[in-house]
This record gives structure tokens, C-alpha cells and sequence, in this order.
């Protein structure tokens, strides 16, 4: 799903032009193959940042390592800061120094793990957020959107002046969706919400993050979301008293009182079910072609809070439970309304989705038509953009 472009300049110093190698890398060169079920397996994993940005890499890490702590046959390496025209010969040192599963976590490492996948067949390869697969490259996601609503409706009702802001990393379908999300969340409790967006063009940039929050709150935006890779609109909001949404993390330890919800990942799951999968033969080399994890909250990949277990901080549980939303012609206090539905969205057989027709874009082109509920493969496509969000987005179509 994510990543597809890096500034070099927003990266930490490199030792090496294709990424800073984890201490663990030096291994024989000899060429990796398949596991044989129920032996000990070596996985690996190629990250666009740090491992320490505390925001997507370091959710994947953190996953990694509690993988390798649940699953006693497990060992792992890591590459970190990779940028993703420089994946191959880094896929290429893995492959050749004994990793049996290499996972690629930015969607664009996707055209240099297929090349990889292709040459190294008896490797098995698995690429986050992306489309292509093959019988030894398998696709996997924890997706964010429905958490994205939840927030919105928080802040529909949180905002005084109707101004949201949102720093954005890049306009990917990915990343579409999510603030389509979060704006359709927030015009259901607040019609005259606006989304406003300031554009980074990074993942891992805390200085370009912090200019665009400044941007937004000084031009009247009193509630901030972002997708960059770090704490830094946290921060930011922290140093202004604004409500503000959690990424990929537990953020709340960098802003208590301001931090309201957020989007919490669990990569862990999908990393344990898959290396299990492989380890117990269920997954081999030879049967990937159409494994694809799409994993949700009633997955348990991923969790709407402002820290594990809590949805909303009870710092505005009496603010959210004095605002109110119309459902079914009657009305309900927003509280209440993203309570029941991260219930329902848990739940083995969800009866809501955010992406439920009819669903207009912002030029009133109908997008989702009524009835309808928009499918995956829509999703990963996504290109319009929904009432409320502000701004040009590139890509935009036109009909």
C-alpha cells in the first residue's frame, strides 16, 4: 500500500547508497531456498525508513520482532532506510545470504520485489500494499479506512471552526482513501466540515511536517490528522492545545491531553499467520499467486485508539457524548455512534462500511453507487476525492 517516492534528504545517513544494514546481515553468501515445513526459517524485511521513526517502519519492526519472540523456530533480519529505486541490490544480498521470506514494506519496492521474486523463484517474497503477485510473491495490507471514519466523525464534532487540517505524505490511492475516509466521517456529524490538506511529498520529513502543521493551524484549522512517518504533528499540535489523531502508533505519550484517537497497526498479525503458513507448509514457493491478506479491524490488524484498548481518550468522552448525529432519523451522540460501530467493524460479520453507496465525489460524479459497497480492488484504485477535502489532488479525475 504505501510508499512511493523518498528524498534522500530526508533520510538518515546512509552507509551504504541501497540502505544501513542491521548488525545481524553478515551471513554466508550461498543462495537462499524454500524452507522444508516444521524446520528453522529466516525471514527478512526491507524498510523505507528508519527503524526508529516511530511511525510506519518502526510499527513494522516492533511487528518483527514480536513475530520473533512468538514463533521459537523464527530468526530475522532487517534492512533499514532503503530508498526504492535502490531495493534490487539489497533483495539481491538478502536472497543470496540465506533468507528463506523477505518482506518488502513500501509500495514501491512492488516492480523491484516482482523482478526479485522472478529471479530468486525458491525465495518467497511478500510485498505490503501492492498488486502484483506470483507463485512465490505473495500481497499483504492492515488498512486503515475504516478506522480513518471513526476519527472523522471525532473530529467532525471536535472542530469549532469546520477546519480540519491534514498533512499528507503522497497522493496514492492508499492515502486517498484514507482522507476520503476521514472526510466523509466528518461531514456525517458536521455538513459544513472542510478537510484541508498541505501535501509534503515524504514519508519521513519531521521539518516539511512540521511547516505544513504550522501552515494549517495558522490558517485557522483546529484539529490536525497527518500521515508522516513521525510524532512531529503530535508535537506540533501539543504546542498549539489541539486535538489531534495518533498514526500507525501509540502516540499518545507524546501529547496525553491532546491526542483524542487515532489509527493503531498490528503487522504482527499478518506476520505471524503467514510465517506460520510457510513454516508449516501451507504457504510454499509454488503457491502465492493469489495470497493476498486484506486484513481489517474484525482481523485485528489494525485498531481505532488513542492508545491500545482505548478508542477515545477519556479526556473527550463528555464533548463527544454531548455531540450529537443524526442515524436513522434519530438522534445519537457521536460518542455512542463510533462505540457501536468499531463493534460492528470488529465483528466476524461487519454490517457497516464506509465506502457504502451512493457516494458522490467532490465534483458530483456518483462514485459508489447506492446499495453497493466499494471493493477492494477499488479501493487500491482510488483516485477521486471525496465532498470536503480542499485542494488540488494530483490524479484527480474529472469524470
Amino acid at each position: 500500500m504505501k510508499k512511493i517516492a523518498l528524498s534522500l534528504s530526508a533520510l538518515v545517513s546512509l552507509t551504504l547508497a541501497s540502505g544501513t544494514v542491521s548488525p545481524a546481515l553478515a551471513q554466508t553468501s550461498a543462495a537462499a531456498s524454500a524452507t522444508a515445513p516444521g524446520g528453522k526459517l529466516q525471514a527478512c524485511f526491507v524498510y523505507i525508513g528508519p527503524a526508529n521513526d516511530g511511525g510506519w517502519t518502526y510499527a513494522h519492526d516492533q511487528a518483527r520482532l514480536m513475530a520473533q519472540k512468538a514463533l521459537p523456530w523464527l530468526s530475522t533480519r532487517y534492512v533499514e532506510s532503503v530508498p526504492e529505486g535502490q531495493a534490487l541490490p539489497v533483495l539481491d544480498r538478502l536472497a543470496r545470504g540465506g533468507c528463506q521470506v523477505i518482506f518488502t514494506t513500501s509500495f514501491g519496492y512492488m516492480d523491484q520485489t516482482a523482478a526479485a521474486a522472478k529471479k530468486y523463484p525458491n525465495v518467497i517474497f511478500a510485498h505490503a500494499a501492492g498488486y502484483k503477485r506470483a507463485p512465490n510473491l505473495a500481497t499483504y495490507m492492515a488498512d486503515f479506512y475504516q478506522v480513518y471514519y471513526l476519527n472523522g466523525l471525532i473530529a467532525g464534532a471536535l472542530t469549532k471552526s469546520g477546519n480540519i487540517g491534514y498533512v499528507g505524505t503522497f497522493p496514492i490511492p492508499e492515502i486517498k482513501r484514507h482522507i476520503n475516509a476521514f472526510a466523509l466521517g466528518a461531514l456525517a456529524v458536521n455538513p459544513k466540515a472542510k478537510v484541508n490538506v498541505k501535501w509534503i511529498s515524504a514519508w519521513f520529513d519531521p521539518t516539511k511536517a512540521k511547516q505544513a502543521a504550522e501552515a494549517l493551524i495558522n490558517e485557522g484549522n483546529d484539529v490536525l490528522g497527518f500521515s508522516e512517518d513521525t510524532p512531529t504533528v503530535v508535537q506540533t499540535a501539543v504546542a498549539h492545545n489541539l486535538p489531534v489523531f495518533g498514526h500507525y502508533n501509540d502516540m499518545s505519550r507524546f501529547g496525553p491531553n491532546n491526542v483524542v484517537s487515532g489509527q493503531i497497526v498490528h503487522w504482527d498479525k499478518i506476520y505471524i499467520d503467514f510465517l506460520t503458513k510457510v513454516h508449516n507448509g501451507t504457504y510454499t514457493n509454488k503457491n502465492l499467486q493469489d495470497v493476498d491478506y486484506w486484513w481489517l479491524l474484525n482481523k485485528g490488524a489494525v485498531e481505532a485508539a488513542a492508545q491500545p484498548g482505548v478508542v477515545i481518550n477519556p479526556k473527550y468522552a463528555a464533548q463527544l457524548k454531548a455531540a450529537k448525529i443524526t442515524v436513522g432519523g434519530k438522534q445519537v451522540s457521536v460518542y455512542d455512534r463510533v462505540m457501536a460501530l468499531n463493534a460492528d467493524m470488529k465483528s466476524a460479520k461487519p454490517t457497516f462500511d464506509p465506502y457504502t453507496g451512493p457516494i458522490k465525489d467532490r465534483g458530483g460524479i456518483l462514485r459508489v453507487p447506492a446499495g453497493k459497497v466499494a471493493s477492494v480492488a477499488e479501493l487500491n484504485s482510488m483516485s477521486w476525492v471525496a465532498p470536503g477535502v480542499t485542494g488540488a489532488v494530483a490524479d484527480e479525475p474529472k469524470k
